[in-house]
């Protein structure tokens, strides 16, 4: 096949109209080689070195090549595994710009650069051919029309993020085709987002659909990567969820998303890749550059040396973000899925590891600082897993402005109160107002904290409300795995059970933390199917299963859910009509001599605003929550006065008297929301002063009239 120069940029196999440009930097390499496949990605067709090399980038361009072409590289350098090298050519390797793949990885020793049982371990060299188990990488065409050029861009402070599976979700629903269920067509479906967009969200976090592989241990044992945190193409999508080979088919589902008023939202993963610690396989990065992608350990007096890898997740190795090619890999990715794919934002597994630098976190790190400057990327959704397992790993509040980050002391805290823990109220308190003791710094605003009670990780909010262990056997790790601190109560019978008076007091559980999600300050994120009471059997780690027990079971859905999917509408019908609700400013609770109130009061249940003893009693378990719409923050932002919002909890086995305040005006106050009433009955006035008995956990939300 002929080649020519080409240009050392963009990087990857991109098309020109006469044929294809191949970059593919490695700073360490002395060759890179093209092979081209097959359409059957099988019979090696054709092959070319790479001629020039330019700034670190090997380059060439093949005349005549055209889109959906089938192809892989094989890097030629140094095997010198104690300084960092590992290049065997022997080992065909994904290129790391790729925009889409043409099979699946099959697991065996081939891909693997050392002999797998060698005495040397993974100084020993392997000379057998991999490609017969690697997938390959397909050149694309871009081009596509678009009916939704334009995402709707849902301002922070009215988002409502909706956590689920493209697969998960559509797997068991009757309205999607079989033929399409499980895929980006079947996601696309008009019924499946209506029903997203009907409860009120506003912006749908998918799970990771970047291109990931099943580890070979799942494998082994009938399992697969369910959740998908381990990417192995930045660039391309998992195959597996596509209905027909084209990245059209993706496209088309956004269109569908933004046609519906809704944001798309990825879950990313950029901290790691499946290639593992040294004993991993080579099918990609360490095989084109190893001692740049990978952050190895340091030689020498100071360490092991650089065959080993830092591992600061936990997976066997850390992506190098300090390197700065690697660096404009990841932002060269995350440009391509806004300008290309039309996705609204991100949220970035074990984030804090992009912010790493060798001498640890750092909220000024390359990456946060080439996200804030960035014109694409500082316009759309960043949201942070704000930890990881290396040292100094738990960073929450700790990102920069510009950040919303995961809230995990908002789930801890709200679990432990509904369950009934001891001395959690000024915890709740702290977490009903966006936990600015964390957030408000820097300028950042209250929609920085992301607050969720439940996520693919751990109990859905139905099992938070039925188990008090976890059940993973299904995991076949003996029950090993997963969170065993949940904070979660099975409110008398773990399980399943025929006793009413448990699945009342459950019922009204999960309403309680589904209030107490949707009416707190900052950003709400709902765990998709959590809306209907979906079950995992108690298993909290389903990462790897690909089957019922993750699936959405629509056709289950009984009176009760539908009651739960209608509570869920009004609690987000309220938070759109009521913006006392999702303020734009940090409450303060301090006293206005102007307006003569405060933002927001702390009430025992005489009415009266508590007091120091109220919160160092530990057993203060019912106490409220007035929101002042007539606040100087709530009426600058409204350009006026916004109504006042009562929320209530009672945390007590036992029923309590509360006493209302005065409201703004002298209005009177109108019930909404009483979570011990199903269906809720919403409507009824009282004055200030009167007495409203609430009943043993429950929650009420009551608006000026």
């Amino acid at each position: 096949m002929k080649v020519e120069e080409g240009q050392p940029h963009p990087l990857g196999a991109t098309y020109t109209g006469e044929g294809v440009n191949f970059a593919v930097f490695s700073a360490h390499a002395t060759r890179v080689d093209v092979c081209i496949y097959d359409d059957a990605g099988e019979k090696e067709i054709g092959r070319v070195t790479l001629p020039e090399y330019t700034d670190e980038v090997w380059h060439g361009h093949v005349p005549g090549l055209l889109p959906g072409a089938r192809y892989g590289l094989r890097v030629h350098g140094p095997y010198e595994p104690e300084n960092g090298h590992r290049f065997n050519p022997n080992k065909l390797l994904l290129d790391p710009y790729a925009k889409a793949h043409m099979g699946e990885l099959v697991w065996g020793p081939e891909l693997f650069g050392y002999t797998v049982g060698h005495e040397d371990g993974d100084l020993s060299f392997d000379e057998r051919d991999s490609a017969h188990l690697v997938p390959k990488c397909v050149v694309v065409d871009s081009r596509f029309a678009w009916e939704q050029p334009e995402g709707p861009r849902v301002p922070w402070d009215r988002t409502i993020v909706y956590e689920t599976h493209v697969r998960g979700h559509t797997m068991r629903h009757p309205a999607v085709p079989e033929h399409l269920r499980g895929t980006f067509a079947g996601f696309a479906n008009d019924e499946v987002l209506r029903h997203i967009r009907d409860l009120g969200v506003t912006s749908i976090e998918l799970l990771p659909v970047q291109r990931f592989v099943s580890q070979s241990f799942l494998e082994e044992k009938g399992l697969k990567n369910y959740w998908g945190y381990d990417t192995l193409g930045f660039f391309a999508l998992k195959p597996r969820y596509l209905h027909e080979p084209s990245i059209d088919e993706f496209k088309r589902m956004v269109d569908r998303i933004h046609a519906h008023g809704l944001e798309l939202i990825l879950d990313v993963v950029y901290n790691h890749t499946p290639e593992g610690n040294e004993l991993g396989p080579t099918i990609s990065f360490k095989g084109i550059d190893n001692a740049s992608y990978y952050r190895l350990m340091p030689g020498g007096e100071d360490g092991p040396g650089a065959r080993y890898y830092i591992n600061d997740t936990g997976t066997g190795n850390t992506l190098n973000l300090s390197h700065p090619r690697v660096l404009q890999m990841v932002t060269d990715s995350l440009r391509y899925w806004v300008t290309e794919m039309h996705v609204d934002g991100f949220r970035f597994d074990l984030a804090t590891i992009l912010a790493r630098e060798t001498y640890g976190f750092d909220e000024g790190g390359g990456f946060l600082d080439s996200c804030r400057q960035d014109p694409v990327l500082s316009s759309v959704k960043l949201i942070a897993e704000p930890w990881d397992c290396g040292p100094g790993g738990y960073q929450v509040g700790g990102f920069p402005p510009g950040w919303a980050e995961w809230n995990d002391r908002f789930r801890d805290t709200v679990r432990a109160f509904w369950k009934g823990d001891e001395g959690m109220a000024p915890a709740l308190a702290g977490c009903m107002t966006a936990s600015a003791d964390r957030f408000n710094r820097r300028g950042r605003r209250p929609w920085a904290s992301v607050n969720f009670i439940t996520a693919h990780d751990g109990f859905t909010l139905a099992d938070l409300t039925s188990y008090n262990d976890k059940h993973n056997d299904a995991n076949g790790e003996d029950n090993r795995d997963g969170h065993s601190d949940n904070r979660s109560w099975n409110c008398g019978a773990e399980g399943p059970t025929d006793d009413a008076e448990v699945n009342t007091l459950r019922a009204r559980q999960r309403r309680n933390l589904l209030a107490t999600l949707l009416l707190s300050q900052g950003t709400p994120m709902l765990l998709g199917g959590d809306e209907f009471g979906r079950t995992q059997q108690g298993n909290n780690n389903a990462y790897c299963q690909d089957n019922e027990i993750s699936g959405f079971d629509w056709e289950a859905i009984d009176d009760a859910g539908r009651s739960l999917i209608a509570f869920v509408q009004r609690l987000t019908q309220l938070r759109r009509d009521l913006p006392v609700l999702r303020r734009n400013r940090f409450l303060t609770g301090e006293f206005d001599e102007e307006l003569q109130l405060r933002d927001v009061t702390w009430l025992a249940c005489d009415g009266n605003q508590m007091e120091q003893p109220h919160w160092d009693d530990p057993r203060t378990r019912c106490f409220g929550m007035l929101l002042e719409g007539h606040a100087r923050a709530t009426a600058i932002a409204r350009r006026g006065p916004d109504q006042s919002v009562l929320l209530v909890f009672n945390g007590w086995e036992d029923a309590i008297d509360f006493v209302l305040p005065p409201a703004s005006d002298g209005a009177q106050w109108r019930l909404e929301i009483d979570t011990a009433q199903e269906p809720p009955a919403p409507g009824e006035r009282f004055e200030a002063g009167s007495s409203y008995t609430v009943t043993a956990r429950s929650m009420l939300v009551l608006v000026a009239a």
